[in-house]
């Protein structure tokens, strides 16, 4: 099976829940990702700085973000999700960033099964200022590696969606069977 390809983006509609494939679980300082080729989750570096991931962190399947590589999704949940772990995911915003002058979207979700998050809907609910610990891990993760990266900003669900929507396209674009 290749989690890229073969799992899709949602079994309802992403109004409902999205499927987010976890690569690096919610208090790493291990930076996994996805390998595209041996269908694997890898060790990409163990991170330079003492930060750790403040979410669970993947990628949306059979998404094609700008950057080339599947949208990358941020899923708050009460429990740390092991790297493979296939987990439905609430869209309520998305963090914009630049990761050393390229642009980067993150989208930020609630685990739909978790019953801490079920009243969760909106940015709006999310505490302040575990919203400010993601921006500022995102925005000194890489310093020490001499890179730039920064949050230009916060957008609602409806936003994240629709470059949900956008992603979807350019997936069946580049990867459309012929």
């Amino acid at each position: 099976m290749n989690h890229l390809h073969d799992i899709p983006v949602t079994d309802k509609d992403i109004e409902t829940f999205v499927y987010g494939l976890i690569e690096i679980p919610q208090g790493s300082h291990a930076k996994f990702e996805y390998d595209k080729d041996y269908g694997l989750i890898r060790l990409d570096r163990v991170l330079y700085t003492s930060t750790q991931y403040p979410t669970n962190y993947g990628f949306i399947p059979q998404t094609h973000a700008d950057d080339g590589d599947p949208l990358d999704i941020l899923v708050l949940c009460t429990e740390r999700l092991p790297p493979g772990t296939l987990v439905r995911a609430r869209v309520i915003g998305v963090f914009i960033m630049e990761d050393n002058g390229e642009m980067d979207e993150e989208i930020l979700a609630v685990a739909y099964d978790d019953p801490s998050y079920k009243h969760v809907v909106s940015i709006d609910q999310i505490s302040p200022h575990l919203l400010k610990e993601i921006q500022h891990f995102f925005e000194v993760y890489k310093q020490l590696e001499n890179k730039v990266t920064k949050i230009t900003g916060l957008k609602d669900a409806a936003t994240a969606k629709e470059l949900i929507r956008t992603c979807m396209n350019n997936y069946q674009q580049k990867f459309a069977k012929n």
